[in-house]
């Protein structure tokens, strides 16, 4: 059979309304189905959210890394100006010489 986005959309979307109270499960189709649909709709769970089975993530694993790095960075700087600061206080409480 030759498959295509739309046909891999249709068959998670049918399978999906045969199955209650869950999503659909890779094991509810052909090794082969299983394939052609991670082919053409990448990961299982990103293949639930192109067919409108599952929500959505709110953000993409990439904003989320940068946000990770924006905070890291931000720590850092802090942390790096509070030790110039106590450095900073050390060196007046000592009248300036080491």
């Amino acid at each position: 059979m030759e498959y295509s986005k739309e046909i891999c959309l249709a068959l998670l979307k049918e399978k999906q309304a045969v199955t209650e109270n869950r999503y659909v499960r890779r094991s509810d189709f052909t090794n082969e189905e299983v394939a052609m649909i991670k082919a053409y709709l990448g990961p299982w769970p990103r293949a639930l959210e192109a067919a409108g089975i599952k929500p959505e993530r709110p953000f993409s694993r990439i904003e989320k890394n940068r946000e990770k790095r924006e905070r890291a960075r931000k720590r850092r700087r802090l942390e790096k100006n509070a030790k110039e600061e106590m450095k900073a206080q050390s060196a007046d409480n000592n009248g300036g010489s080491k």
